[in-house]
């Protein structure tokens, strides 16, 4: 058997698995979700959203793209965001880096890689931003990680520009926005204990334009 059809005998087998431990499992799971959490994270397939987690389905709502950025001209984050939001509210907005990104490591190193340069163009401006701090770190490797968490801290702050973020924040509904990186070497999940309110301060000319709330 090659493994496309393994799948399916994968999940007639997890089917089973499911509804010999818990037979109300799929007709539960078929109702309206009501996941507290958005994760926006890489696509990258060594991080699976919910199981670093230790959520199951319907407890998170996942966006995923390649060095999980938040671009805001793109309509497929933006509507993403918006529908987990106004219509599914969630109380947490979390993005999710990794170690080891392909993604971050590509752009720290630009070739022509076609349509994917100009979607990682959003990573190194983030390379721009903070060019100081990550050209003062001689060590290669340490340099990749901290781009890893400065990507992840500027795509929070993408987050927080809709209107839509900010009127649930107001309205008492979202509680936050927050920055996770996963290590791959050890399956730990970090905390960047991102300050937006502060980025948001430190940005509040660039936000102007963009008739921010705060």
């Amino acid at each position: 058997m090659d493994r496309y059809q393994q799948v399916f005998e994968n999940n007639k087998q997890w089917i089973s698995e499911k509804t010999t431990s818990d037979p109300d499992f799929f007709a539960r799971l078929s109702k309206d979700q009501q996941p507290d959490f958005l994760y926006i994270g890489c696509s990258d397939s060594r991080v699976p959203a919910n199981e670093i987690m230790g959520l199951g389905p319907g407890e998170v709502f996942v966006h995923r793209n390649v060095a999980n950025i938040v671009d805001n001209n793109d309509m497929n984050v933006q509507a993403v965001i918006q529908y987990a939001v106004e219509y599914l509210e969630v109380k947490y907005i979390v993005v999710c880096g990794h170690y080891g990104c392909g993604g971050i490591k590509a752009a720290m190193n630009p070739t022509d890689m076609g349509l994917l340069s100009g979607w990682l163009h959003n990573v190194t401006d983030v390379y721009r931003l903070h060019y100081d701090e990550l050209t003062a770190l001689t060590d290669e490797t340490q340099r990749y990680r901290r781009l890893v968490e400065l990507n992840v801290a500027e795509q929070c702050l993408n987050v927080i520009k809709a209107a839509y973020v900010q009127k649930s924040i107001l309205e008492n509904k979202l509680i936050g926005i927050y920055g996770w990186v996963y290590d791959l070497h050890d399956g730990q999940l970090i905390d960047l204990e991102v300050d937006v309110k502060s980025m948001v301060t430190k940005n509040k000319d660039i936000l102007a334009k963009q008739s921010f709330l705060y």
